[in-house]
């Protein structure tokens, strides 16, 4: 089975960055033009893009707004957006700009209503993000740790219309220490939400890690530092997650 490669931009001040356990003071800057990468990553066969407004995520509304659009406009795929979102006005003004699904964190913890009145009237576009430290729910932009565990959270919206769980492992995001696979497989197994696994990817073997459990409800994966310090082929990624020969 085949799942879906998600190339990363996170957005910080405007720039295409990378943090290490969502650390906004290690932000790594990689490209000043975030659409200019966009289509780099269109150009090496992706068509679909996961962005992250991280002052957004910080601040609780959207701080990269222009950028993000810029992005959603010069990209011909599907850009999946997230950070700072955390009232309904926020999703439909999104999705108004052609986003394709939104991604909801925090709210999803402190506003659960808001997700499951969102996801039932636009079913398959709510994504929500389960972003874990030891397996227990962060908000806040990774900042504050909660008392629900990752499979419990993913749980509260397993029955209104979610597109799916993206579960990040805060612990290891942007270190390139390997996608924790385990985990990862286990809330797909505990869950009736397709799971995008985040954080930590460094090569090749994880995209064929998680591939391996498509079938336990791994829908795809997303990539970041180890694609800007070229530690991760984009075209190999893209061609072992169709589960074709390299």
């Amino acid at each position: 089975m085949s799942i879906t490669v998600y190339p990363a931009i996170d957005l910080k001040d405007g720039k295409a960055v990378r943090l290490l356990e969502g650390d906004m003071d290690s932000a790594t800057i990689f490209n000043d033009d975030p659409a200019a990468q966009a289509n780099v990553f269109h150009e090496a066969g992706a068509d679909h893009l996961h962005v992250v407004d991280l002052d957004g995520a910080k601040q609780g509304q959207s701080v990269n707004g222009d950028v993000v659009a810029e992005i959603v406009e010069s990209f011909p795929g599907r850009v999946q957006v997230g950070g700072g979102i955390r009232d309904r006005a926020a999703i439909d003004r999104w999705l108004e700009r052609g986003v394709w699904r939104v991604v909801i964190g925090t709210a999803a913890l402190t506003h659960p209503d808001l997700v499951r009145e969102a996801a039932l009237a636009l079913p398959g576009r709510i994504v929500v993000a389960v972003d874990a430290r030891d397996g227990m729910v962060t908000t806040h932009g990774w900042s504050e740790k909660s008392d629900m565990t990752a499979i419990d959270l993913s749980n509260r919206f397993a029955d209104v219309g979610v597109a799916a769980a993206l579960f990040t492992d805060v612990g290891r995001d942007g270190l390139m220490k390997g996608c924790n696979v385990r985990a990862t497989s286990e809330l797909a197994r505990s869950t009736r939400l397709p799971v995008i696994a985040s954080g930590g990817v460094k090569g090749l073997v994880d995209i064929a890690d998680l591939a391996r459990h498509a079938s336990e409800g791994i829908e795809g994966v997303i990539c970041g530092r180890a694609l800007y310090d070229g530690k991760l082929d984009l075209r190999k990624a893209l061609r072992l997650a169709r589960d074709e020969q390299i």
